[in-house]
This record gives structure tokens, C-alpha cells and sequence, in this order.
């Protein structure tokens, strides 16, 4: 003989489910905003390049004075952690 499962574990089951789904739709998630910049002593932004490296040369930087991950106005000559080399 076949052993099955009873009928009520299903159908509880299929409730659990059905109820859980309900509720997720009743609860919205909020959207993740995304991040704020950087301050620049988070960054430890400095005015001067480091070495052969400098905002110049940053993928991330935007000509003239701006930054995508620093506030503020940033030099094109300074440097700081969030660096990325453009290839």
C-alpha cells in the first residue's frame, strides 16, 4: 500500500501560501533610495594627487569640479580612496 500524505496537510499548506502571499502583497516594500555622496573627509579627499594618480584620471570624475561619489567641488589635480583608474 502507498503511503500518502492526508489531505488536510495539503490544504493547510495551500492556506499558509495563499495567505502568506496576501499579506506580502499588503505590506509594500519601501524602494531603496540610493546612496548619498561621500563628505570628503570620508573619503579622505586631499587636494594633491597621489603619486601619478588624480581625479584627472578618475573614471569618476566630472569635469569641471565634480565628483560622482564626492560632495562638494573636488580639484582636478586631487585624489582621494573612491579612486578608479580609467582604462
Amino acid at each position: 500500500m502507498i503511503d500518502r500524505w492526508p489531505r488536510s496537510s495539503r490544504r493547510n499548506l495551500l492556506r499558509a501560501m495563499i495567505g502568506g502571499a496576501s499579506a506580502g502583497l499588503l505590506c509594500p516594500i519601501a524602494p531603496v533610495a540610493a546612496a548619498d555622496k561621500m563628505t570628503k573627509a570620508r573619503a579622505a579627499y586631499q587636494d594633491t594627487p597621489n603619486g601619478i594618480y588624480s581625479c584627472a584620471t578618475c573614471t569618476l570624475f566630472e569635469a569641471p569640479h565634480a565628483c560622482k561619489v564626492v560632495e562638494g567641488e573636488v580639484s582636478s589635480d586631487g585624489w582621494c580612496t573612491a579612486f578608479a583608474l580609467a582604462d
